[in-house]
């Protein structure tokens, strides 16, 4: 069978459409090749949809590249004229729907000037970029401006399923044989005795049609159900003057969305305020070059990614009224690939199918000889009567019952209710699954590399330890009696706050019953909790100080940036990251009395120590700097030296409970588990200790070391490697394709951020932790990134 079953094999992941087609094309015999290959990829249509895809694609590209060109040759004219409807009037509009989309699809600068700007723009739509859109005006934007939702297939009634069923051959041919049968006998038994054979047969077509379209049906809703799982998305918008998040599918014209990197553009707008924004516009127009994005150019279109920076964009067309809506209806078609045990199990199908038609023919073939034999022998070849026609039917019908049983036509869609049934299952237990050929490979997998944060650990942070002035304060969990007691000199306390408020990505947001909340990353959130607790008040550093250029943390830089504009003139610039970074960009540091001292290598010791001491103790360290600039502001960067070290920061993730459970589980089943994170190496040890993933300390390594390694080098200590630390995307990345390449390891990659992607693309089983992990990359744009869940 194994031999037999050859041809019938497609590569787990990422299968080529001639793969796709070489083994369909061995399935020479399907009884109902509509109903069998339903709920798998339609290869005509997808080629369709993708030659559609690549016009729309096409079309992008021109509206990209050289309509902006020809635009700078277009003299300068007043206002455009053009007519405002009287819906669009009497709902207090002042721009028409069709008017703001094309503003953005043809990146018209001319046109969004002689609409006043985006301040121009946001005053049409009435909404305060400050204030968002409120609550009670949503339904009249969606009335007018649409809804952010896409075209897509209509759901499929229950009598087209009735219909799909009625298509088996076997099922044609037992029709016309119930025909047949009735016709023959009322001829020669009347009725209703004639009607009896006849009638039977069909009463029999017509419930195995009903039992196969009630469950292709309610199969059907059931996709139906985990599909729009799958779609429930959120985004951070403000609306009724609070930093909230809703549902893209609950995106209005006006809203003011929050991006930050790795975020996947919900719709189309315009930039407002931002720092550092680039944008990757491949998946629309196919250049792979990344796009600044700025006042003078602020056109954003939705589906594109966001790589670097953060900003707030005003929402100017959604849903069908952006190009991305128009790709996105492509995508309905074509369907989802099969799994490979789907393949071989079509091919079981159709071998167990070859070998039940040729026993048919030949019992049909057998009984027809013997009975015109024994016609001979009882010299009766010549004399024909109706009996002897239904004898013959009822031997064809026995041939065709043959095939009906032999031949296992469900078999394939047993695979598919089994692999629906798992996603069911999976997703009662919170865990979402986005292909069903996951649910295959999972059962598969040899090796686990899992991130630390957000999975090994409960992802809820708070400062533990600090290292301030030469003094190490243990701080508890936050707890006010400590914070209290904690010594900071006066003169350090002021930049020692502003080294927080100013320099975060975070959020103090004001919830429906008006306490403080913090929107942001756990460990911005850990941070600000901190300075809260300080007594200082957050809004009032914000609104004082004035943030004149940010460079965003991201996992290559592993540090954030800002250059902060002081009352009485001055800049100063503030820097955080990984103490192995920052550390290095220092050359003071703040001493017992609070005064600015040459960091000398005795001080690099202790310092180096403490931060050693921290990881230890399975505390995430974070160092925080400043550096006076002076008055000038430099548009070129941040300063990556001359910094005067602040403070260092201990802050704990406790391990998530049961994890050290799961991991024994996963060793005694034979599954390896390895972590791979951007942590200091001994905060990763002392995690991945209490876990029990690290048994010796030789088996942890540094990301880069591991990157610098010769590839026979690598084969030597791969198998050993249970821990890999402060990591960077190209190295979790090399490890996870030498796993799958020197080793042949099935390996799943558990992640929660945009580092993650390009491991998790190349994995067999990609996790995405948007739940249970950090926010840090939304679902959407995790399932743009990788294969399998």
């Amino acid at each position: 069978m194994e031999e037999l079953l050859k041809g019938f094999e497609v590569p787990p992941k990422n299968s080529s459409e001639a793969a796709l087609r070489r083994w369909r094309k061995l399935v020479t015999i399907v009884r109902n090749p509509r109903r069998r290959f339903r709920m798998i990829a339609n290869l005509e249509k997808r080629s369709e949809a993708e030659q559609q895809k690549l016009k729309i694609k096409e079309k992008i590209r021109v509206a990209l590249i050289v309509q902006k060109a020809a635009l700078q040759f277009i003299d300068a004219a007043g206002p455009l004229d053009y007519k405002i409807t009287d819906e669009v009037r009497q709902a207090n509009f002042g721009i028409e729907p069709d008017e703001l989309a094309s503003i953005v699809h043809g990146h018209d600068i001319k046109r969004l000037k002689s609409h006043g700007g985006v301040d121009g723009i946001a005053e049409k739509v009435t909404v305060s970029l400050d204030e968002g859109v409120l609550s009670e005006n949503v339904s009249t934007r969606q009335r007018i401006y649409g809804f952010n939702q896409y075209t897509e297939k209509p759901p499929r009634t229950f009598w087209m399923f009735v219909w799909d069923a009625l298509q088996d051959l076997t099922l044609i041919i037992l029709m016309i044989c119930a025909v047949v049968s009735i016709g023959v006998g009322l001829a020669t038994e009347g009725w209703p005795k004639g009607m009896y054979d006849g009638a039977g047969i069909l009463l029999s077509i017509i419930l195995v049609v009903l039992v196969t379209a009630i469950s292709d049906y309610r199969q059907s809703l059931q996709f139906r159900d985990l599909d729009r799982e799958k779609k429930k998305i959120s985004v951070q918008v403000t609306r009724d003057g609070r930093r909230q998040q809703v549902s893209i599918y609950d995106l209005v014209v006006g809203d003011v969305v929050h991006l930050g990197i790795g975020d996947q553009v919900p719709a189309d707008g315009l930039f407002i305020s931002g720092y550092s924004m680039q944008i990757d516009e491949s998946s629309l127009s196919g250049e792979t070059d990344l796009v600044d994005i700025y006042e003078q150019k602020p056109f954003l279109l939705s589906g594109t990614k966001v790589r670097d920076g953060s900003a707030k964009m005003l929402v100017t067309a959604v849903g069908m009224r952006t190009e991305w809506g128009k790709l996105m209806e492509t995508l309905n078609e074509g369907g989802e690939d099969e799994t490979p045990l789907q393949v071989k199990l079509n091919g079981v199908a159709t071998i167990i199918g070859k070998i039940g038609l040729t026993f048919a023919v030949l019992t049909f073939l057998v009984l027809t000889v013997r009975f015109l034999i024994e016609k001979a022998l009882h010299n009766e070849f010549t004399k024909w009567s109706s009996t002897d026609a239904l004898t013959l039917l009822d031997y064809f019908a026995i041939a065709v019952t043959i095939i009906v049983v032999a031949v296992p036509e469900g078999l394939p869609l047993a695979v598919t209710l089994s692999l629906a049934f798992a996603m069911k299952q999976l997703m009662d237990e919170r865990a979402l699954v986005r292909h069903l050929s996951a649910c295959e490979t999972m059962g598969s997998a040899s090796c686990i590399c899992t991130d630390k944060t957000g999975t090994l650990t409960t992802n809820h942070m708070v400062v533990n330890k600090i290292w301030i002035c030469e003094k190490i304060s243990n701080i508890g969990d936050n707890e006010n009696k400590n914070i209290d007691e904690l010594e900071i000199h006066e003169s350090v306390f002021s930049i020692f706050l502003r080294s927080i408020f100013l320099n975060s990505s975070a959020e103090v947001v004001k919830d429906e019953n008006g306490k403080n909340s913090i929107l942001g990353t756990p460990t911005e959130t850990a941070l600000l909790e901190f300075g809260l607790l300080l007594s200082a008040d957050h809004d009032a550093y914000r609104r004082r100080f004035k943030i004149l250029k940010v460079e965003p943390f991201n996992s290559d830089r592993k540090k954030m940036s800002v250059l902060v504009a002081l009352p009485e003139g001055r800049i100063q610039a503030f820097c955080k990251g990984a103490p192995e970074i920052v550390l290095r960009m220092c050359e003071k540091v703040v001493d017992s009395s609070g005064e600015v001292v040459l960091l000398s290598e005795e001080r690099v010791r202790d310092i180096t120590e403490a931060i050693n001491g921290f990881a230890s103790d399975a505390l995430r360290t974070l160092c925080v700097a400043v550096k006076d600039v002076g008055e000038t502001f430099n548009e070129n960067g941040i300063p990556d030296s001359g910094y005067t070290l602040i403070a260092v920061f201990g802050i704990k993730d406790p391990v998530r409970p049961g994890v050290k459970e799961a991991v024994q589980t996963c060793l005694a089943a034979g599954i390896t588990v390895r972590m791979v994170t951007g942590d200091n190496i001994n905060t990763a040890k002392a995690i991945a200790k209490e876990c029990g993933i690290l048994t010796a300390e030789e088996n942890a390594i540094e990301g880069p070391e591991f990157s610098s390694k010769s590839p026979d080098e690598m084969k030597d200590i791969i198998p050993n490697i249970q821990v890999m630390a402060r990591s960077k995307p190209s190295d979790k990345l090399n490890f996870v394709t030498n796993l799958r390449n020197m080793f042949g390891e099935v390996v799943a990659v558990t992640g929660d951020g945009t580092n993650d992607a390009p491991a998790l693309r190349q994995s067999d089983i990609g996790l995405a932790m948007g739940i249970a992990g950090t926010e840090d990359l939304p679902l959407s744009q995790l399932y743009n990134c990788f294969g399998l869940i």
